[in-house]
């Protein structure tokens, strides 16, 4: 990794004042200059102690614009919030550098600004926030978010990493392997969980809360008489995300199996919709073209608790950000609204390419059964679920206490962990 190989040759660097044990020993040199009287450049050298010949690190070039802003002395910066406290009403965005010093010594940048203020800066801190893209790439696809892996069903059981219960709850190593595996994979199984309706809640509450929906915190999905969602009953539930009704929708299910039917059904299929969207980029572009563009109405009318709710939230079935990267899939059959806000010419289209959408979902399906005690785990904005059909008896239930987490509340978890084992 870019920073940990420049902390690696800082560290086998010698503080200035210890005496040089041989000739070919390295000494770090430091040097900043500026550019067009708009950037900060800083030059890193190693240099030989008494040898001609010396080594350089690329050059570090910081706009002089951001460092002013990034000043993190006590009248610019509050530690404790990790916030920035300057009047930004009376910042400078042309502020110039007067004058420009380094340390040798402390490995710092010294900067006399325009505006009549000092900044100092670590070397290690500027090495961190360097605009180089390896280092960017580092930040984003580790510490920001890990990059998701996308995979087929036939490559289920490879990626599918199991816990433990005990293991997740009582250590922050097997807590954050837990939710790197679900950041990557996006699907995770904790195992050995004791039979108890408070697991989905002790998991959710490790991380950091349960995030309440219309049908409250925990859930069970067994079969009931006069069921208000199709979860609810024994028949087949077929592919779905969760909530697809939800502008700001759930992000991870909890499932817990407490009772597994013995019947031949009640097995859970998973897939990774990322990949079908892969598949049909490369496969039938038009058609994913109209899945990226046409808005859906997806809607949920009911009542629970005696609370009547009508959601609606319009979203394309494949959701983009702006460098074209996936951020979420919506499909749910039953949860499409009979309103479809597009032009008439529009609908026929996109129910061709729909239908290819959710072939390939159900032909790449894996399908497996929990067995009480098991916890699934997944992301509900990446993953699409469902149930085979199975016999509901009295002496053949099937019983799952289920929970959601938030993605931002994983996400920060996540780097809460890493930065306590000094990750960044």
């Amino acid at each position: 990794m870019f920073k940990r190989t420049l902390n690696q040759l800082i560290n086998r660097i010698p503080p200035s004042n210890f005496p040089a044990l041989a000739n070919c020993q390295l000494r770090r040199f430091i040097s900043a200059s500026v550019e067009n009287d708009k950037f900060v450049v800083v030059l890193q050298s190693n240099s030989q102690t008494e040898s001609s010949s010396s080594s350089s690190l690329a050059p570090l070039k910081f706009p002089s614009v951001w460092l002013r802003d990034n000043c993190c002395c006590a009248q610019c910066f509050h530690p404790t919030s990790k916030s920035r406290k300057h009047d930004w009403d009376k910042f400078d965005v042309n502020v110039r550098v007067k004058q420009l010093q380094t340390n040798e010594q402390t490995k710092q940048l010294i900067i006399d600004w325009s505006d009549n203020h000092r900044s100092v800066y670590d070397l290690e801190w500027l090495q961190e926030r360097a605009f180089i893209d390896a280092r960017r790439q580092e930040y984003l696809h580790d510490f920001y978010r890990p990059k998701p892996k996308h995979w087929s069903g036939a490559d289920f059981d490879k990626v599918t990493e199991i816990f433990d219960f005990h293991d997740v709850i009582n250590t922050d190593e097997a807590l954050k392997k837990w939710l790197e595996a679900l950041a990557i994979y996006g699907v995770a199984i904790i195992r050995n969980s004791p039979i108890e309706k408070t697991v989905v809640r002790q998991l959710a509450e490790r991380v950091g809360f349960i995030r309440r929906t219309t049908y409250g915190e925990e859930f069970i999905v067994q079969s009931k008489p006069g069921a208000k969602n199709v979860a609810y009953l024994s028949d087949p539930l077929p592919l779905h995300t969760d909530l697809p009704y939800y502008e700001y929708k759930p992000s991870c299910n909890i499932l817990h199996c407490m009772v597994q039917s013995k019947s031949v059904g009640g097995s859970n299929l998973l897939v990774d919709a990322f990949h079908i969207a892969d598949c049909m980029r490369a496969d039938y572009p038009e058609d994913y073209k109209i899945l990226t563009q046409t808005l859906v109405d997806w809607n949920d009318i009911g009542s629970e608790d005696d609370k009547h709710f009508h959601n609606i939230w319009r979203a394309p079935v494949i959701c983009l950000d702006n460098d074209g990267n996936y951020t979420r899939i919506n499909h749910s059959i039953p949860q499409r609204d009979s309103h479809f806000s597009v032009p008439l010419d529009a609908v026929i289209p996109w129910y061709e390419a729909y239908a290819k959408f959710v072939r390939l979902a159900r032909e790449d399906a894996h399908s497996f059964k929990t067995k009480p005690g098991d916890v699934l785990t997944f992301n509900n904005i990446r993953l699409l679920h469902g149930r085979t059909g199975y016999d509901d008896t009295e002496e053949n239930v099937r019983y799952i206490v289920g929970a959601y987490l938030d993605w931002d509340i994983i996400y920060s978890k996540l780097r809460v962990l890493k930065t306590q084992a000094g990750g960044f």
